[in-house]
């Protein structure tokens, strides 16, 4: 809904479900590595596309239970299988092999709405906490995120990007609900996603290990976005706390972007496009690392490399 997708050229500034107000991550790096832009979310089959999207959300028997009922990847992946045998059709069985195995990147980010809108959440998820440790809770995300990788592999998936939970704590809708100072991040939400990306990253390198021919590279994510947020000033930012398009409490981190919230004037000063994701400037930022960063940010090779493979 408006005005997300305000600052998005190739819409004319409508939404089109991507919650910032211009390009996401995955939109800059199909630029920054030439990929062929798309301005739909469910797009058509393109056979000259570089990038296939197939995992967005999360487990499906958690990723926001409390509020809606998501695409989780479970059924992200069936969407896949359909279109791995159109590719079969369309190209015949070994050439959309080669193509699926050399050409195609597939990008996961994961996790985040698992514990926002399940573990996290306030009040409604008090008897998950209750009834399963932290441990538990992180140790069924990644035995599922697992199954669905090695489902991709089987399907001639090979390169694959999938991003860490960022810090969950220094979000706005977090900062807000849990009144924290500007400056400060809310310990429980960050603990747990660096529990659940050292469980992530000892997973991948299993993965790039046990599959033949895989390549999973990690996104540290998490760290990127607390470069972002703690050193603000020096990427031309003038607040990481404050959600550009929101409502309610100190940091504006109450109620989703939509019509009736307040929206900044200066969008591309603003870490947080709206209480959960980064704006378009911030994308840039973080995109541009993960295509052409060291090993600090992405590990084991940056994705200009995984793209010349």
């Amino acid at each position: 809904m408006t005005p997300n997708g305000i600052d998005f050229a190739a819409s004319g500034g409508m939404p089109t479900g991507r919650f910032t107000n211009g390009r996401t991550i995955a939109d800059i790096i199909g630029g920054l590595l030439a990929a062929v832009p798309g301005p739909e979310h469910h797009r058509r089959l393109d056979t000259e596309r570089r990038e296939l999207r197939v995992g967005r959300r999360g487990d499906p028997e958690r990723d926001g239970q409390n509020l809606r009922e998501p695409i989780g990847m479970d059924l992200q992946v069936d969407y896949f299988n359909i279109t791995r045998k159109q590719l079969d059709d369309l190209l015949g069985r070994d050439r959309a092999r080669e193509f699926l195995r050399k050409k195609a990147i597939f990008s996961v980010t994961i996790g985040s709405n698992d514990f926002l809108n399940n573990y996290l959440m306030p009040v409604l998820s008090v008897g998950t906490r209750v009834s399963e440790s932290p441990d538990g809770f992180i140790d069924d995300l990644i035995s599922h995120l697992r199954d669905q990788l090695t489902r991709l592999h089987t399907l001639d998936a090979r390169k694959f990007v999938v991003a860490n939970v960022g810090p969950l704590g220094c979000i706005p809708y977090q900062k807000t609900i849990n009144r924290v100072d500007e400056n400060e991040c809310v310990k429980l939400p960050n603990q747990l996603a660096q529990q659940y990306n050292a469980r992530l990253r000892d997973m991948l390198a299993e993965l790039n290990a046990e599959l033949p021919g895989a390549r999973f590279c990690l996104a540290n994510v998490y760290d990127l976005v607390l470069e972002l947020i703690t050193n603000y000033p020096k990427y031309g930012f003038q607040t990481a706390a404050m959600a550009c398009c929101g409502n309610g409490g100190a940091y504006d981190g109450l109620v989703p972007c939509g019509p009736t919230s307040s929206m900044c004037d200066a969008r591309d000063k603003y870490v947080f496009w709206d209480p959960y994701h980064p704006s378009e400037a911030a994308n840039v930022l973080l995109a541009k690392y993960i295509v052409d960063g060291d090993s600090k940010y992405i590990s084991p090779m940056n994705l200009r490399k995984l793209y010349s493979l």
